[in-house]
């Protein structure tokens, strides 16, 4: 069992940091506590660099009153993630070195905030036509899935699904960064707020009452400036003669 006196975020990082890590390399406290969004429920999130450590890994603890999720790197493992995270587009972990506060550094921590910077305003892969081909059909699929369905509770599923393909489709052929969970939602606000509302309203309204026009209409949109619905013609894997 861990302390139960909550102590401030940032003094109850260093505190474990000091009990747990003392001869580590560098370590910072990122998570939602840093950028000042924390809730009731919130953790901290600790990326830790250890010298002689053999393999990463992450751990879950609860210390000083405080949830806390750490991260613990070698100087070699964090780029095995880094480079994890940009064939994802979805760059965690280059976000939480960047926009970490540092809680020990010996002289390693500014030269890794300078790579996730660097990745992360260069941005992700750029989708390929092939590839954008490929979502369009996949959206396509889904949407006729959603129109035709008569069943709720599929609907339901339908829609999450579809959700997820339109604000992949709309942020990577941006080039803009995704984002999982809550981060579905900050990455588009990030790139377009106007948008965003949109694409709230028109799932929020289905949620609610079970009409499906502004989500199909949202849909149609994403796809027209790239062709629009794609199903005659789409071959995936055929051998050229």
């Amino acid at each position: 069992m861990g302390d139960t006196k909550k102590l401030k975020p940032i003094e109850a990082a260093k505190q474990f940091i000091n009990k747990h890590f003392p001869d580590c390399q560098g370590a910072v406290l990122a998570g939602s506590v840093v950028r000042g969004e924390a809730t009731d429920t919130s953790d901290l999130d600790i990326v830790v660099f250890v010298e002689r450590l053999k393999s990463a890994y992450r751990e879950s603890l609860i210390d000083f009153g405080w949830a806390i999720e750490v991260f613990v790197h070698n100087l070699s493992s964090y780029k095995h993630f880094f480079n994890l995270d940009y064939k994802n587009a979805k760059p965690s972990m280059q976000r939480m070195i960047l926009e970490g506060i540092i809680l020990k550094d010996e002289g390693i921590i500014d030269s890794i905030k300078e790579e996730a910077k660097e990745i992360l305003e260069n941005g992700p892969e750029r989708w390929t036509e092939e590839i954008i081909m490929t979502k369009r059909y996949y959206i396509t699929d889904v949407l006729d899935d959603f129109i035709g369905s008569k069943n709720r509770a599929e609907e339901i599923f339908i829609a999450n699904s579809l959700a997820e393909l339109i604000q992949e489709f709309v942020l990577r052929t941006n080039g803009r960064w995704i984002g999982s969970s809550k981060w579905v939602i900050r990455a588009l606000r990030h790139y377009d707020v106007k948008f965003t509302e949109e694409f709230v309203e028109a799932f929020d309204t289905f949620y609610k009452t079970g009409e499906k026009s502004k989500v199909v209409l949202l849909s149609e949109m994403v796809l027209e400036p790239y062709g629009g619905r794609l199903f005659e013609g789409f071959s995936l894997g055929k051998e050229k003669l």
